[in-house]
Formats: structure tokens, sequence, C-alpha cells
């Protein structure tokens, strides 16, 4: 099967992060299909390009959304690309915008579109804009004929708003060689994700001082930095944790990767997020996970390994990560990664997918 992947993010070498589970994706159809990525960069993060790797082809087009020309230049180029493909995949809902209007598509062939907005399922953590955004935006995801969501809580959002098939496909996650946590004190805790107040790593700071209330020699490292770090390092400084809070800044995948493997428990307060990558990539590698309920891993984190807190509290999630410690004293890093392993895999996600193009094709 031919396939035009097309989509607003993608890696670059400015912003080599930016839309790397599309990037998995991508080569995990690559696997048994054509693929032809069109990168439609409204964020300029690449020059205009196109190189292949195989069954791969990436072609890279820098646009502006303040003008209004460039959107017709998506179309066309989205258009052109499409004649040699069998289906059109696109991803996220602001790459839906060239075809707002009524009944318009990016070609005469089968479409399916894949969600990731968190702000289609916590609106409560938008800014006033993004949610007059978010109004404007929702109605797009009736237009293509099959919708792809990542997790049961993204898929009953956007059935709100269309009446025809949402399936749910999770994301390429892949599988570490799994090593067993430490078995010394302390507790090392570690958070992944941009420090920003939906991702609670304030929170996290708090649950780390609750613990030691409680007589737990207990240490967090946060991977991840944004706009919150600052409140960070000053709680961590007024509370005397200094010396047991790590902050890691951004780190690639291998980066991550060590991280988790030096834990005992994965810690993310999050109030939302659709499937939470990082919390499956805690999984695989053999560490419990403690989270915000407000999470698409709730989809596949089975009770025994994971605990999932409505309480945006340190208590509550003391309290979690207690339970977590305890419900997994007897288990290995193998057992609790045996829960989730071959889930997540490129073949795995590849078999579902296929089974939408499949239901696409059979609309048109």
């Amino acid at each position: 099967m031919r396939i035009l992947v097309v989509t607003p993010w993608f890696p670059s070498a400015s912003m080599p992060a930016s839309g790397i589970f599309v990037e998995r994706e991508v080569w995990a159809l690559a696997g048994a299909h054509d693929v032809h990525v069109l990168h439609l960069d409204w964020q300029h993060t690449s020059g205009r390009e196109t190189s292949a790797t195989g069954s791969l082809r990436v072609t890279r087009l820098p646009l502006s959304r303040s003008r209004p020309i460039d959107f017709v230049r998506a179309r066309r180029a989205v258009r052109a690309a499409a004649q040699h493909a069998d289906v059109v995949h696109t991803h996220a809902v602001t790459g839906l915008i060239p075809w707002r209007w009524p009944r318009s598509r990016p070609a005469a062939l089968p479409w399916v579109h894949s969600e990731h907005w968190s702000g289609i399922t916590s609106p409560e953590t938008l800014s006033r804009g993004a949610r007059i955004a978010r109004r404007a935006l929702l109605p797009l995801l009736r237009h293509p004929d099959v919708v792809v969501a990542e997790s049961g809580r993204l898929a009953s959002a956007i059935r709100a708003v269309r009446s025809t098939p949402v399936e749910i496909v999770p994301c390429v996650v892949p599988e570490p060689d799994v090593t067993e946590a430490p078995s010394t004190p302390p507790i090392r805790l570690v958070g992944v994700g941009a420090m920003i107040a939906r991702k609670g790593p304030l929170l996290a700071a708090q649950t780390l001082e609750e613990l030691g209330r409680r007589g737990h020699d207990a240490t967090l490292t946060w991977v991840g930095d944004g706009p919150q770090r600052a409140a960070v390092e000053e709680f961590a400084r007024t509370a005397g944790l200094s010396p047991r809070v790590r902050l890691t800044g951004t780190l690639d995948q291998r980066g991550v990767s060590a991280e988790l493997q030096a834990a005992n428990v994965f810690l993310l307060p999050t109030q939302g997020d659709n499937f939470c990558v990082v919390a499956a990539e805690a999984l695989l590698n053999g560490r419990p996970v403690v989270s915000g309920a407000a999470t698409g891993a709730v989809d596949y984190a089975r009770p025994e390994v994971s605990a999932f807190v409505s309480d945006q509290s340190a208590g509550a999630y003391a309290d979690a990560v207690e339970s977590v410690l305890a419900s997994t004293a007897s288990l290995s890093a193998r057992d609790i990664a045996d829960t989730v392993t071959g889930r997540f895999t490129p073949g795995a996600v590849r078999g579902a997918l296929d089974a939408v193009y499949a239901t696409a094709r059979s609309l048109r």
C-alpha cells in the first residue's frame, strides 16, 4: 500500500524530538508499505527538502500560518502528493485547517486522521485563547473517514463531536533491555515531562517532602525543562530538599531510559495526557507508575503496577507511592515489564493501522 502521511510535526535537525511519536509510527508502517511523509512545517524547523531511506520518503515544506497563501500551497502540495498514494493519513487537529471548509478533502482517497492534542481531553488546562481555538477546531474532526485516537480517554472526547468511526491505536514505544531497580535506599522517584503546571513537577517535589515527613529516605529526579523550573528550585531550597532534587533538563531517548533504569518509581502528577508515552516507557523498563488519573495510561497500566491519583495533593501522591512500592515488592522488573510487553511494538501498531485503513477504504 502507498501511504501519504501529512503532519505538522516531524523530527528535524533543529528540533529532533518534535513529533517523534509520528516518526516511530511512520517507520512501523514503512516496514510493510511505501510511505511518503509530507511535513507541513508551520514552525519553520527545516528547509524545503526531500530525503529517502528504503520505503520511506520525507518531503519538508516550510509554511507560515500568518500568510493565507501558504494554506493554498499546503493544499496543492498534498493534492499533488496524493496522486501517488492509496490513502491519506493526516496528523493533529491543526493539520486539518487547510480543509476546514465543509466537504473539503485532501484528495479523493480514503482519509484517516490521527489526533493527539491533550487540549481536547483537558480543556481546563488551556488558556482562554486556546479554549476558543479548541471550539473552532473540534468540528474539523468530523471531516475524515476515520479518526484514530491513542487512548480511550481521547476517543470518548472525539466521539462527542463525530458519529463516524473513531478507532484506538496506541503509540509505538521501543522495548528496552530490562534491568532491576536499585535495591538499597533511597527510594528514587523520577518524573519525565515539560516543567509546566499540567505535568506537575512542583507537586512531585511536594510529594517528596511529604514522603520525608513520613520517614522515607527518597530523592526526586525530573527530566525536562520549562517555566516551572524556578518554582521547583525555590521550593526545594526553602524546604531543605535541594540535595534530594535533581533537575536534568531535556534529555534524548538514551538519557531518558538511563534515568528510568536508575529509578524505583515513575512519578508524574499530570492533569492531562492522552497516551503518555513516558508512562509506557517506565513500565517497559520494569518501573511501577504513579500518575494523575487524567491520562490514557489507565488503558494499559495494570492495577498491581500502577496507581492513578484524582486528588492533586502531596498526601495523595505519597499514599500512591507507598501503595505501588508495597504491591510490587515481590515483583521483578521483568514481571512489571511483561504486563505491557508486545502491546506497543511496531508490528502491533502497524497491524492496528492496517485494520483502520481497511475500514476507511470500505467507506469510500
